[in-house]
């Protein structure tokens, strides 16, 4: 027998060796605490979660050709909505000297701004993972990227459409009544429900990288209808419209400033509207002779559509200013400290994001949100109690 395990481990590991797999990924423990008691019943001030992110990597084919795999698992505490597994990646990859081609499931993430990236729209958000919509569900896709030198096309067929995730009835940071994600209402039925197609051109050359992008499918972004049912209790019911995208990202290098700007033009949720973010980063090096980058980031969110929608949330007339600390350690400390506030309102939104390397394998990552100023007709106002520490101490192998 200790001859036989012997020769699967000799040959598991030569296969690996001859092969070329690659294993890596992270596991970590995350620990989200609350300032404030909870407003509804079955809520908790603390929450305890654990998440594991694998990801096997092989490619072949002189490099021409590769496979990735990176199934994704957390288990949360209380929250069984936030207990949820995914497949952020599962694709082979073709590429040739013009053209690349990859089928699977992928993320693709498209923007250049800070504050929120409104052109990025191939993937659905995994709300519950984090409030900042930062996390995204694996999408199935095929994407032929036509590589030339006025610049690189990229074609998507998006099959098999996802509904956005929401925290359940013993989660924090939602609506007073849990949005009801099973009873989801679409505009289209069927295969044209779960089809959607998109197209972006992107270039880069000299100090300018510019992207011009068009979506048709469902909206990754649903809005959200109250209803009643016959006791008369309330329900939120996400509604998911079909609709037409046209985007612009577009970033500018000049020195120490970076100029960015995304916009869109959406039709198919109402009345057609427009949005954008626009806005500067200035970086000082080297301040006071440290090793200390300290940057300043300035950005202007507007929706034409204003408040007056079922959307989640909106940015109609807010400002972001914020600092960016990059310390350039040998443990790669970071710290990202903003306020997001709206010009017509007291509504503010205080965010700090820090993380740093422990030794070779160690991250702990840390955010604080706070939440003040929004009254009672603002779309923020059910979050008034939700100021909130997380803290993630993850392993990376």
């Amino acid at each position: 027998m200790r001859i036989i395990l012997l020769i699967m481990v000799c040959l598991l590991g030569f296969i690996k060796t001859v092969c070329a797999w690659e294993f890596a990924g992270y596991a970590g423990i995350e620990s989200l605490g609350f300032i404030n008691d909870p407003m509804y019943e079955n809520q908790h001030n603390h929450y305890l979660s654990g998440v594991v992110q694998p990801e096997i990597f092989h490619e072949w084919d002189d490099g021409r050709q590769s496979f990735a795999f990176v199934p994704f698992y957390r288990y949360s505490q209380y929250d069984n909505r936030r207990t949820h597994f995914d497949v952020r990646e599962l694709t082979w990859l073709k590429a040739a000297e013009n053209w690349e081609l990859r089928v699977g499931i992928r993320k693709v993430f498209w923007g250049v701004t800070e504050s929120q990236h409104l052109v990025d729209i191939i993937n659905q958000t995994d709300l519950v993972e984090n409030i900042d919509t930062e996390d995204k569900l694996g999408q199935p896709m095929i994407n032929l990227a036509l590589i030339r030198d006025w610049g690189t096309l990229d074609l998507f067929i998006l099959p098999g459409f996802r509904e956005r995730t929401f925290s359940g009835v013993q989660g924090r940071l939602r609506p007073p009544v849990p949005i009801a994600v099973g009873d989801a209402s679409f505009e289209k039925h069927g295969i044209e429900k779960h089809m959607a197609y998109a197209l972006r051109w992107s270039r880069s050359f000299d100090a300018w990288d510019i992207g011009l992008s068009y979506f048709y499918g469902t909206s990754r972004d649903p809005l959200i209808f109250v209803e009643f049912n016959r006791l008369g209790e309330m329900r939120l019911i996400p509604h998911y419209d079909t609709i037409h995208q046209a985007g612009l990202d577009m970033q500018v290098t000049e020195g120490s400033w970076l100029w960015k700007l995304e916009a869109i033009m959406r039709a198919g949720q109402g009345k057609t509207y427009f949005a954008g973010t626009g806005g500067l980063e200035y970086t000082f090096y080297s301040v006071f002779d440290t090793p200390l980058d300290l940057g300043l980031v300035v950005e202007y969110l507007y929706d034409s559509r204003g408040q007056s929608n079922n959307a989640l949330y909106v940015f109609e007339d807010d400002i972001l200013v914020a600092l960016r600390f990059g310390f350039n350690d040998v443990q790669s400390t970071e710290i990202l400290a903003g306020v997001l506030f709206d010009r017509t309102s007291s509504a503010k939104f205080y965010s700090v994001e820090a993380s740093r390397r422990l030794g070779d394998n160690w991250k702990l990552a840390v955010e604080a949100r706070f939440f003040s100023g929004a009254s009672s007709t603002d779309q923020a106002y059910f979050l008034r109690d939700d100021d909130h520490i997380r803290a993630e101490l993850s392993y990376h192998f």
